[in-house]
């Protein structure tokens, strides 16, 4: 890995995608490809997600941009389900989606049928850690195996060197842990009749837990000892900008973060990060990555951060908090130029005097102060406390249409 030709091919670099505002925030930033589910079949329900007019719209805008589309139908369906699936792979076939994104084996069989030529990928809900099982996937008609999370480097390295040259690998690389092997979690369901499998998590691995004992169910227990219950099952975040020509060498070719539910910022922060890691690290091969590039996943709200199974160990729990770290906040987004003034959208307050870091596609984040701002009646402000106010930022910095602002979360006003 100390030389230009010991460094394999730079992977694919695969973002999240909850509606039209994430996509494109992945696009601009950076990705190769984004991942993104229709109202029906995806693992995520949180998000808005994509009818048939914004599916059509996503795979347009995409391609225009040469991205690529994946699309999620990878929840395990009932019977009554099964007779909406052949429109819906027929749809995703006539607008020219890349690939379908499947766990179960009879949506795999139907997407042969109903897709024929989309290329099929198998879900990290399937669980696959050995190389038996990815030949097995490759023989049904699979061309890349999304891995489980629950593997290490040394054996992706193994899979690689035991599967068809054309079979590719995808892996995670950011964002939320499960709990639960692949995501196969029933507490949900028991708890709130919420089914995890079906898109529907309720995180309860994200709750806090007392125990009581059966004689004194009014006087609940704490876990651990201190005031506040215990997070028993609630997981580290995975942050794997540091490794990622490792990944790359064990077999790796496609790069995942996590996060269809999270907001537009975090996709842009996110696939900026690991844009700029992937750009500097091949063209840079055997020198390290500059910390400017590797502290911009601190500027995303996380859980404690590890690198899950990948380099051994276990990724670890955080019994005693659940609260996410938050380093910075957005307190605007850039509307646009109007003369002199950068017109800007207020997402959180902030003041005049505060030096704002300006995330904007294809750039470096920069410092600048945010000096003079200016009412929409163009009348002089000490402080934006409205959300959503129009604020007229007097400045010649190079902020362009679509950057965020954000502010360092200590010692704010």
């Amino acid at each position: 890995m100390n030389d230009a030709m010991s460094l394999p091919k730079k992977p694919e670099l695969l973002a999240p995608c909850g509606d039209r505002e994430r996509l494109i925030s992945a696009v601009s930033y950076g990705a190769d490809a984004v991942y993104l589910a229709g109202k029906n079949f995806g693992m995520r329900r949180a998000p808005q997600n994509f009818d048939g007019e914004d599916l059509k719209w996503a795979v347009s805008f995409c391609h225009r941009h040469g991205v690529r589309v994946y699309v999620t139908c990878n929840t395990l369906p009932r019977n009554d389900e099964l007779s909406l699936l052949p429109d819906f792979l027929r749809e995703c076939k006539e607008i020219g989606v890349d690939a379908l994104i499947v766990t179960d084996l009879g949506v795999m069989e139907l997407a042969r049928q109903y897709a024929p030529g989309v290329e099929l990928h198998v879900s990290t809900q399937a669980g696959v850690v050995n190389f038996a099982a990815a030949n097995a996937f490759y023989r049904l008609g699979a061309r890349r195996v999304v891995l489980a999370r629950e593997i290490s480097l040394s054996e992706i390295r193994e899979i690689r060197e035991k599967i068809p040259a054309d079979l590719e690998l995808e892996a995670f690389v950011h964002g939320a842990m499960c709990m639960s092997f692949s995501g196969r979690c029933l507490i949900s369901n028991y708890l709130t009749g919420r089914d995890a499998n079906r898109g529907e998590c309720a995180q309860p691995c994200r709750w806090e837990y007392v125990l009581t004992e059966r004689k004194r169910p009014n006087e609940p227990l704490t876990l651990i000892q201190e005031e506040k219950g215990a997070y028993l099952f609630s997981s580290k975040d995975l942050c794997m900008i540091r490794h990622l020509p490792q990944m790359a060498a064990a077999g790796v070719s496609s790069l995942k973060i996590e996060g269809r539910a999270k907001s537009a910022y975090y996709v842009a922060c996110a696939v900026s990060a690991y844009r700029r890691a992937l750009d500097f690290l091949w063209e840079h091969p055997g020198e390290e990555l500059p910390e400017a590039i590797s502290e911009e996943t601190e500027k995303l709200s996380h859980r404690e951060y590890s690198t899950g199974f990948y380099l051994g160990g276990e990724p670890g729990q955080i019994p005693g908090d659940d609260r996410y770290i938050r380093k910075y906040q957005v307190v605007a987004v850039c509307e646009g130029r109007e003369g002199e003034f950068v017109k800007l959208r207020q997402r959180n307050r902030f003041f005049r005097g505060e030096t704002a870091d300006i995330l904007q596609p294809g750039k470096e984040p920069f410092p600048a102060p945010l000096s003079e701002l200016y009412d929409e009646n163009r009348e002089p402000i000490d402080r934006a406390p409205h959300a959503e106010m129009a604020v007229y930022w007097k400045t010649d910095a190079p902020v362009e249409k679509g950057a965020y602002l954000r502010i360092k979360s200590e010692n704010r006003p």
